[in-house]
């Protein structure tokens, strides 16, 4: 069974950085994409970026050109560089691991990010 354990979340100021961390314990198909969703009271689970196995990324427009994905194949985990944060990017982040052959589909539990002044 895969588990996905997230860290790096915290408080930050407006303009700020944060890193976050999401490590994947247990077998990944080859052929995978993981990613990370955010959510806030109210709203929809919503995605913020993804990368195939083979390295393609996607990004949500609101995010582009501030946050990057990349993910260590080997160790199983996945990355979330996020620059210049936004009081909107206030959220819940989740990491998503989905095999799109199986169907299987994973989260872990989220990690809060606070941007505020």
């Amino acid at each position: 069974q895969v588990q996905l354990v997230e860290s790096g979340g915290g408080l930050v100021q407006p303009g700020g950085s944060l890193r976050l961390s999401c490590a994947a314990s247990g077998k990944i198909a080859s052929i995978s994409v993981m990613g990370w969703y955010r959510q806030t009271p109210g709203k929809q689970r919503e995605l913020v970026a993804v990368e195939s196995s083979s390295g393609n990324a996607d990004y949500a427009d609101f995010v582009k050109g501030r946050f990057t994905i990349s993910r260590d194949n080997a160790k199983n985990t996945v990355y979330l560089q996020m620059d210049g944060l936004k009081l909107d990017d206030t959220a819940v982040y989740y990491c998503n691991v989905f095999e799109p052959f199986s169907g299987r589909n994973y989260w872990g539990q989220g990690t809060q990010v606070t941007v505020s002044s």
